[in-house]
């Protein structure tokens, strides 16, 4: 609320507004062109998160954050990051800045109840540390869990009570790298000594806010030197009355313009790195990842916007993303363990999922449900979709307990008809329903379907009854006796024409009758498997060869294919 009302009289009086502690992603606008962040955007940092989620393959990951502005605007980037890779986030924790620790340890104990064990922890750090301590108290920083502090907690850390410090170990760390430089390394040991001679009682450290306050500062007095101190003025608005307040009579500055424009141009190198402003704000940097353990901290990877995680930044290229290597040094996670977390564990007090199946008398090679009369309960539960439910389940990254609750009455009996088995699945009472239910319109309005294991359809089942008669004489049932008769005629008829158009000028159908019938009857019963001899010279006589050569192609072919499927084929036929 304060940096927004300080963004706003600057832009009202046209005053650039610098800061070097708002990280919010909030704050940056179109519409507050006078106001610059000289540092990391809050926003900068949830790809470096998110690709450390991706590189220890957890699934899940709950975000527990201070319940004001500062919180709520980095939440949906962050989730946004990780819902690229389909990372799932199933509860967002959120805690009010005044919170008791009776509050933090309920929330807490919410979560432990749950089956996630990656959380991402974004608060200030007062109310940040709270947190880390009471979830020690709790149980939950021992083996198995997993913690990892956003930029500003992963800063200031080390300014907590010395008491809480405990609370941190093997927690994961992201804040702004900055790079080692002589100058840094002068101005660090001239501060220290500085603040040590007005403060000998209070031991502190140089943070990476410093560093931008100084940089923020230097290129200032450059924006200023650039921009000239000529018209160092403000314009007075004339507003008469005695209501009027101190802000309704701020003016606008003449210079101001020039010195947002040269705030624009500043590219320098700083203690804090490169100092360039785009769009209001610097740009992206490079991230480093550390790892708490003891009294400091550890060092285990950078992240950088070319190549995200690597374990030198200065060696980084192209295929790092790629690699198939560690990007990330040795760990020692919650529980002095260097073992990877798995991020989830089925809380003892989780409840199972119940499964409705159905109870049925027919069809049991699907579901049988075999029950006891005497306890009233289902003695065993088997089929195909409990296999096939069954080897799903074992197929799962995590394990999921669950249990089969059969849909019947204390008699044993189907408790109702398979659209009542669903609703219950729509009314809450089950949490799914495994069997041999097809999917219909009506059932999907109010229930998801998985993906289809078995054929759906109608068929029908018929004895075989073979009317064919395979004797010696089969050869003729392929053509009826009509057919026969008539293919025998015509295989005269054609040996005739052909005869009558070749014999006066062709020697192979002359010579005695005798020989001239037998020729022409060889010609035409020939022409069926086409091994006539005999020469046509009449251009009459080759058409009519060539029709007939048609003619008995597909005779034969019809016959060959009709024989083949009555000696191939059982005639299947309903009763």
């Amino acid at each position: 609320m304060q940096a927004n009302f300080v963004i706003s009289l600057g832009n009202k009086s046209q005053v650039p507004i610098i800061s070097f502690s708002a990280t919010s992603p909030s704050l940056t606008s179109p519409k507050s062109p006078y106001f610059f962040r000289a540092a990391q955007s809050g926003s900068f940092q949830v790809n470096a998160i998110r690709d450390i989620v991706e590189e220890f393959g957890w699934r899940e990951v709950v975000p527990i954050y201070i319940d004001n502005l500062f919180g709520e605007t980095l939440i949906p980037y962050l989730t946004a990051a990780l819902q690229e890779i389909n990372i799932r986030v199933p509860y967002l924790s959120v805690i009010p800045e005044s919170a008791d620790d009776d509050l933090i340890a309920k929330e807490l104990y919410k979560l432990m109840n749950n089956q996630t064990r990656v959380f991402i922890v974004h608060a200030n750090m007062p109310l940040g540390s709270r947190i880390l301590v009471k979830a020690e108290e709790i149980g939950m920083m021992s083996e198995g869990y997993v913690w990892i502090m956003t930029d500003s907690m992963t800063t200031l850390w080390r300014s907590i009570d010395s008491s809480a410090i405990n609370a941190l170990q093997g927690i994961l760390g992201v804040k702004s790298y900055v790079p080692k430089s002589k100058e840094l390394e002068n101005f660090t040991v001239r501060w220290k000594r500085k603040f040590q001679s007005d403060n000998p009682n209070v031991n502190a450290e140089m943070n990476i806010f410093g560093l931008w306050a100084y940089d923020a500062t230097f290129a200032v007095a450059r924006a200023v030197e650039n921009a000239g101190t000529a018209n160092l003025r403000f314009n007075r608005t004339n507003i008469s009355g005695s209501g009027a307040t101190d802000l309704e009579t701020l003016g606008v500055s003449q210079n101001g313009p020039r010195l947002i424009k040269e705030l624009s141009k500043i590219n320098f190198t700083g203690l804090s790195g490169d100092f360039h402003f785009v769009k209001g704000q610097l740009e992206s940097s490079v991230f480093q990842i550390v790892n708490v353990n003891g009294n400091g901290e550890r060092r285990v990877g950078f992240w950088t916007p070319q190549s995200g995680l690597v374990k030198d930044w200065k060696s980084t290229n192209t295929s790092a993303k790629s690699s198939s290597k560690p990007k990330l040094g040795p760990i020692i996670w919650p529980g002095d363990t260097n073992s990877v977390p798995k991020g989830w564990k089925i809380p003892v007090e989780g409840k199972k999922l119940q499964i409705g199946v159905p109870v049925k008398d027919g069809f049991t090679e699907f579901v049988k449900v075999t029950w006891d009369s005497n306890s009233k309960k289902a003695k065993s539960i088997g089929g195909y979709c409990i296999d096939v439910f069954d080897a799903v389940m074992r197929k799962m990254p995590y394990p999921v307990p669950y249990e089969y609750v059969p849909f019947a009455t204390p008699e044993g009996n189907a408790a109702g008809s398979y659209n009542d088995l669903v609703d219950q699945v729509f009314y809450g009472i089950y949490d799914g329903v495994v069997g041999d239910i097809t999917i219909v319109a009506n059932r999907s309005l109010y229930v998801d379907y998985t993906l289809p294991y078995t054929e759906s359809g109608v068929s029908l089942l018929v004895p075989v009854r073979d009317n064919n008669k395979k004797n010696a004489w089969v050869f003729l049932q392929p053509l009826t006796s009509d057919l026969w008769v008539t293919s025998g005629c015509f295989f005269v008829f054609i040996g005739f024409v052909v005869w009558v158009l070749e014999h006066r000028i062709n020697e192979d159908f002359r010579g005695p009758p005798a020989h001239q019938v037998g020729t022409s009857f060889w010609f035409s019963f020939s022409t069926m498997v086409f091994a006539h001899r005999e020469k046509v010279v009449s251009n009459l006589g080759r058409f009519v060869v060539i029709i007939w050569c048609f003619v008995v192609l597909v005779l034969t072919q019809s016959y060959t294919a009709s024989l083949t499927s009555l000696l191939t084929v059982e005639q299947l036929q309903p009763t």
